[in-house]
């Protein structure tokens, strides 16, 4: 793979290019604002893509909306000029179109119509609770009450308290709940309650946070060796033979959350007063484990590995890329080190050449073996959250945490 750079692979980009970068998304994403409500995916050039085959108007997922609003928040903090109307736009679907008003929670995607999807996904509800920490701070009226709805759905109906973590999947009216358990909702779920301890200050979110963390990290990636475990059975056991979709449950184990989770292992010590001694040590096992078995030879992370640690799709997606740059600033921020750094620049030296797009914005979502742009799990460029990250956490442009 061979492309041109704007600033080449010595060293990281300065704060000016990463902030320069994170107002290019904000301008780029915000065409997928549908007049109609609620945000439209757009194609690789920036238009918003066609109908949903039933021909009711575009299809919005609850993740996207929420991350919308997340990010536009966060552009209300930089100033960008069009953050405070993004998110009012994001909460108003929310509360009049993706909100079940019969049986409460929010459905996983409607389309101008009504309910495309009327599960109720634990994924997709700890967006909402993202959104409604980010939009608190940006200063929305309706922030508190969004909170509420979330957590009515995640403690109420999804929380399991004998294990300290989430189900996953309910039908519309919380009955015929899944077996399976995942990794990836209670990942967010973290994320989540972090955002919301720092908007709200209630410690009992912060204890949900590490009750998590302690069984995911510091227990499961530990045993094995810093990998992240993705698929559980109802009682959490370990299921390393669960395949699902490719998009949000794919078989075996995805390098990205490993770099995921680093970052945040580091957010939470940061929160909880730099306590938990095991938190830096996993935070490091993480990164270097998810770089040793994930970074392909010739750049890009691959999407997942088998139970025995090869790669077993060599996707090159955009976000373990994202997610790798944030988790490298904030290492390197808590335990200074030139190998964090390097690896920093040596990521957004691939990003820059083949991820982002220099001539219609946005970041590609996947890239193929020669470099150039591909679709086979994405459509068009969906998502601005992790790549914003990527651009603001490493600029300190993210929501202040305890030092």
């Amino acid at each position: 793979m061979s492309n041109q750079h704007s600033w080449g692979s010595a060293k990281a980009p300065d704060r000016d290019w990463l902030i320069a970068q994170a107002h290019r998304l904000w301008d780029f994403h915000a065409a997928g604002l549908d007049p109609s409500g609620g945000f439209r995916t757009l194609d690789l050039t920036g238009q918003p893509l066609a109908d949903t085959p039933r021909g009711q108007g575009a299809e919005r997922a609850l993740h996207d909306v929420c991350r919308m609003i997340h990010s536009y928040a966060l552009a209300v903090h930089a100033g960008h000029p069009q953050g405070r109307a993004i998110v009012d736009h994001g909460m108003n679907w929310l509360f009049d179109r993706q909100y079940d008003p019969v049986h409460d929670g929010f459905w996983w995607s409607v389309d101008d119509a009504g309910p495309v999807d009327s599960r109720k996904q634990a994924y997709g509800h700890a967006f909402v609770l993202l959104a409604a920490a980010s939009a608190h701070r940006a200063g929305h009226p309706r922030a508190t009450e969004l909170r509420d709805l979330a957590l009515d759905a995640l403690m109420g109906r999804f929380w399991d308290k004998d294990h300290g973590a989430v189900s996953d999947t309910f039908e519309a009216d919380w009955s015929d709940g899944l077996d399976y358990r995942g990794q990836n909702a209670n990942m967010h779920l973290t994320e989540a309650l972090l955002a919301a301890h720092a908007a709200w200050g209630d410690p009992d979110h912060l204890a949900a946070a590490l009750g998590i963390a302690e069984r995911l990290i510091n227990r499961h990636a530990r045993d094995a060796g810093w990998v992240v475990p993705e698929h559980f059975t109802r009682d959490w056991r370990e299921d390393p033979d669960f395949d699902g979709d490719a998009m949000f449950r794919p078989s075996g184990t995805t390098p990205g959350h490993a770099l995921e989770w680093s970052r945040l292992v580091l957010e939470l010590w940061q929160r909880n007063g730099r306590r938990d001694d095991w938190m830096p040590e996993a935070a490091e096992g993480l990164f270097r484990r998810a770089f040793e078995l994930g970074w392909l030879p010739d750049g890009g992370f691959a999407y997942t590995l088998d139970n025995s640690g090869a790669v077993s799709r060599d996707w090159r997606l955009w976000w373990p890329c994202a997610e790798a740059i944030a988790a490298a600033a904030t290492l390197d921020e808590c335990r200074p080190d030139p190998w964090f750094r390097a690896r920093c620049a040596e990521v957004w030296d691939f990003t820059d050449r083949f991820l982002i797009d220099h001539k219609h914005g946005g970041w590609f979502h996947q890239i193929d073996a020669q470099g150039r742009p591909a679709t086979g799990v994405f459509a068009g460029k969906p998502d601005i959250y992790h790549a914003l990250q990527a651009c603001l956490i490493p600029a300190g442009m993210m929501w202040p945490v305890p030092g």
